[in-house]
């Protein structure tokens, strides 16, 4: 089988590539990657992902407006998880596409334009699908625009790791597109009944992530981007649209859904922890422990707005501590300090409270132990797995990815001979 040529953006600590090598080592070939983490003076994800990757010049330590220019021809696979703090719902007032980081899918759509990748493979936050505030769903449509203008199909898919047998109820949104000259799955007409099989029979993540529920043409909705759209600028200007946890991109048409997931049994955290003996700076002091009882409490707080009106702001119980019969919650880049969002859980040996180790968040997003433990700081360990995806998941579609591109090049190979079997009879 022919290898598949993988240029890997906003690289972290690996995870893409690390799940695609889990895939196939032989057939996933990775031919240049780029992370570069502004405003820092010691690159500790760069340093962790040469240490577990091996050095090469193919490892590139600059800003991609800069690096992208050294960036090779000839791309099979463009992966990338794509700066996600503009949109995340772990912070407030997200300023979307057009926040500082944001602005890095103009350096993607570029290379998507100048490289012209046969396949991309994206990652972030599900929250892309309904932002802005202000203009529901345009950031999205944004994207897509822009990849229809480079001549691709796309499909997106909300997925929810724990839902599919893993051990975090992480949720993110994956898009898959390719070139329309490829065609993966033969299609021939931008209509309802191509959509639907494309999401929930046949389709890139139909294939590897099923779901339950018979989706109707009543459950479909539909826009042309290039029909009620001049161009990019007007999306930006004008476009709004609810888009589902799932759907595709035909020509210029919008198919979306809401897709249900044929759920598996998960993982739970007590797969997963540390039954060893674990150092005592990772069990809470009394004091900790009263301060993290009040943060996960349930609370109503009268807040003023900037023009004087009175509302309340309401968070909900959580489990203190976490259970452990059950997957890990999202991890955030905050894990292990004195943090709502902090996993808290009950030693299996001494029976006291503790954070998570960093080796067991590495475990909770699929790494081997130990995969950060290189020059950073142990702080750092716990930002980088917070910012991290499921590499369990990235193994899964480089299984599909394998699938379709195997079918086609083989195809192509036979297609090949066919016409040299033929010129020969013609002469």
């Amino acid at each position: 089988m022919k290898k598949i040529k993988v240029v890997e953006l906003f690289a972290g600590v690996g995870g893409f590539r690390l799940g695609l090598e889990n895939s196939s080592k032989k057939i996933f070939h990775t031919v240049w990657a780029n992370q570069w983490e502004p405003k820092k003076q010691k690159q500790h994800a760069f340093n962790c992902y040469n240490h577990n990757f091996g050095n090469s010049k193919n490892h590139s330590n600059q800003d991609i407006a800069v690096a992208k220019f050294e960036m090779p021809n000839n791309i099979d696979l463009l992966v990338g998880g794509f700066p996600c703090q503009d949109y995340s719902v772990a912070r407030t007032q997200a300023a979307g596409i057009q926040g500082e980081k944001g602005v890095l899918w103009w350096e993607i759509s570029w290379i998507i334009k100048e490289k012209k990748p046969k396949m991309i493979l994206l990652e972030n936050v599900n929250r892309l699908l309904k932002s802005t505030k202000t203009h529901k769903g345009r950031d999205f449509g944004i994207i897509l625009r822009d990849l229809y203008n480079n001549g691709y199909y796309v499909e997106w898919r909300v997925i929810n790791a724990a839902e599919y047998g893993l051990q975090q109820k992480r949720r993110r949104i994956f898009i898959f597109a390719y070139k329309k000259d490829i065609n993966f799955f033969n299609i021939k007409n931008a209509n309802f009944d191509n959509a639907l099989d494309l999401i929930q029979k046949n389709g890139f993540f139909a294939k590897s992530f099923k779901i339950i529920k018979e989706i109707t043409l009543d459950n479909i909705k539909e826009i042309d981007i290039k029909e009620k759209f001049i161009d990019l600028a007007d999306v930006s200007d004008n476009f709004k649209f609810d888009f589902e946890n799932s759907g595709c991109m035909i020509d210029s048409k919008i198919f979306t859904t809401n897709a249900t997931p044929y759920s598996n049994q998960p993982k739970n955290l007590e797969n997963i922890i540390l039954n060893t003996e674990v150092e005592e700076k990772y069990f809470l002091t009394k004091t900790q422990e009263l301060k993290l009882s009040l943060l996960k409490d349930r609370k109503r707080i009268q807040r003023t707005k900037p023009n004087g009106d009175i509302y309340y702001y309401s968070e909900g119980k959580m489990s203190f501590p976490d259970r452990i019969d059950s997957p890990a919650r999202t991890m955030l880049t905050s894990e292990g300090t004195i943090n709502r969002s902090s996993h808290i859980i009950e030693d299996p040996k001494t029976k006291k409270l503790r954070f998570l180790t960093p080796i067991e968040t590495e475990r909770i997003n699929g790494f081997p132990d130990n995969w950060t433990n290189t020059d950073m700081p142990e702080r750092f360990r716990y930002f980088c797995m917070g910012n991290a995806l499921v590499v369990d998941l990235i193994k899964i579609m480089g299984d599909t990815i394998q699938e379709i591109w195997n079918q086609k090049y083989n195809q192509a190979k036979a297609n090949k001979k066919i016409s040299i079997v033929e010129t020969m009879l013609i002469n």
